[in-house]
């Protein structure tokens, strides 16, 4: 956005990853009490809102969202005015409070996924005209297909075994815990698994991994700056989330990347991925059918390489970095319209 040339400030709670990061992408962040629902996270934002002539907040959380809906009220000001971003498909609760924050005091709403607005509209009564789709676009320079070799050896990765990987932050619902369990019964020999990404499971996953002795066989590579490599060393990407998710941005790196995917259906996930079209689709939840899913891409050249290219023809045109931008401009111009601002 700023390339676009807008003015563009990212506020986080105090210690967040995103204020930390966003000094190394040339974005300028501040630090603000906002990390929990509580009144002085209202003041905190109150006071940054009108320190600076903002025109739009779009917000990415439920905590980020009702503080500023709550600091906007008690601002009593038109601007700036307020774009809700939701990316995962937990429910949003119908009662007074939620109804005000999604039909008042929010102006504008979008989802990462078609299926999380369609139920939005659906459970929640939401204006069809007042919610639109964008999922999360990809920089296609940077995942772009890579040699697997030069990866693996720049990793320190093996270079003979077969690589399944995923990259996710390590939470429950992301099925890390399927996919060890689904490696334990593989039946393509010397199949190694890649773990990439960091989080609350992890102490759980590790020891899971002891309790089913992977441990030669798993690699717990950690939060990376840069994923790309990690995916150009893989034989296939595995995704065996089973609630929560929007049209997951991974899942969309991996297929840019030319890596064949395993994955199931929760969420947006069906935007993307169909079942021997652009991926294979295996049941949530089920180690069994997931390892049976992993099995047949390991031992299958051309249905991977079938896969990969059909799944990299479908989302680089549709998921692209300038399409999401293109998209979220309009939406907030839309936004600003809606509100009546010039």
């Amino acid at each position: 956005m700023q390339s676009r040339g807008h003015r563009v400030v990212v506020h986080g709670a105090h210690g967040s990853r995103i204020v930390a990061e966003a000094p190394r992408f040339g974005v300028p962040a501040v630090a603000l009490s906002i990390g929990r629902k509580r009144p002085a996270g209202v003041i905190a934002m109150r006071r940054a809102l009108h320190a600076t002539p903002f025109d739009i907040v779009n917000t990415h959380s439920s905590t980020d969202t009702w503080l500023t809906a709550a600091a906007l009220r008690i601002g009593g000001r038109a601007r700036p005015i307020l774009v809700r971003t939701r990316h995962v498909s937990v429910p949003v609760p119908n009662d007074a409070a939620t109804r005000w924050l999604y039909r008042k005091a929010t102006t504008r709403l979008v989802t990462t996924g078609e299926s999380l607005r369609a139920t939005l509209i659906r459970d929640n009564g939401i204006d069809p005209e007042r919610i639109e789709s964008i999922p999360t676009g990809i920089d296609g320079t940077r995942f772009a297909p890579g040699s697997a070799q030069a990866a693996r050896t720049a990793l320190n990765l093996p270079l003979e075994s077969p690589l399944i990987g995923i990259v996710a932050t390590l939470r429950s619902w992301k099925g890390h815990r399927y996919l060890l369990d689904a490696v334990a019964r593989l039946a393509t020999r010397g199949a190694r698994l890649v773990i990439v990404g960091d989080g609350p499971q992890r102490e759980a996953l590790e020891a899971q991994v002891d309790a089913l002795a992977l441990r030669d066989r798993v690699v717990f590579a950690g939060q990376q700056d840069d994923v790309a490599p990690w995916l150009h060393a893989l034989d296939v990407f595995a995704l065996p989330s089973y609630a929560n998710e929007g049209v997951p941005q991974a899942l969309l790196q991996a297929m840019f990347a030319g890596v064949p995917c395993v994955t199931t259906d929760a969420g947006a996930i069906p935007e993307i991925a169909r079942h021997r079209e652009t991926a294979l689709v295996v049941r949530k939840e089920d180690a069994g059918a997931l390892a049976a899913g992993l099995d047949t891409l390991l031992r299958d050249a051309e249905l991977r390489n079938r896969l990969a290219a059909a799944a990299r023809a479908y989302v680089v045109p549709r998921f692209g970095l300038p399409a999401m931008l293109d998209r979220m401009e309009a939406a907030f111009r839309r936004a600003l319209a809606d509100a009546g601002s010039p």
